[in-house]
């Protein structure tokens, strides 16, 4: 029998392959909302704007509902999707003072802290510096949404009470 301790002795053991593990983004999308998503979008606003409106003592689960329903408009909104489930929408819209308007942007609790809110609003951002138009929008006093939005480059315009109102001018893109 031969010898196999010797120099070129085949290996028993091979050592295990180590792969790096592999961090994928988030299997996100944006797709055209339809009427059939103002529900969906109303549930998902309260809940994410409840703490918020209660600690500013404003919150009434009725109002915050019907007031999406009154001024969701399909035809300018998007609707989020985490491997194909509804996990948030947005609203990009004409402003009537020009530019455009960024509404009922809201996010599922369990999808927020993750930069998926980030990638949407630079997507969205994207959109709108190809079309060289400024961007409004209006956040809660206090919400931490606020300091997503200054990360982008919104800046206060305004605010009372209740509101702060923030404008990003275009960057230009390059080409």
């Amino acid at each position: 029998m031969p010898d196999f301790d010797g120099p070129s002795a085949p290996s028993a053991v091979h050592a295990p392959t180590v792969h790096a593990p592999t961090v994928h983004a988030p299997a996100w999308a944006l797709r055209p909302a339809g009427a059939d998503d103002i529900e969906q979008a109303a549930e998902l606003r309260a809940v994410v704007m409840r703490a918020d409106l209660e600690r500013l003592g404003r919150y009434d689960g009725d109002r915050v509902r019907q007031r999406l329903r009154n001024s969701f408009s399909p035809g300018h909104s998007s609707v989020i999707t985490h491997d194909g489930a509804f996990i948030g929408c947005v609203t990009l819209r004409p402003a009537g003072t020009g530019g455009l308007l960024l509404e009922h942007f809201y996010l599922d609790p369990l999808h927020q802290g993750r930069g998926l809110g980030a990638a949407v609003l630079r997507t969205l951002l994207a959109r709108a510096d190809a079309a060289g138009e400024p961007v409004r929008l209006q956040v809660l006093q206090g919400s931490a949404a606020r300091r997503l939005y200054e990360r982008h480059g919104f800046v206060l315009e305004s605010e009372d009470p209740v509101d702060v109102f923030m404008l990003r001018p275009p960057v230009p893109t390059a080409g």
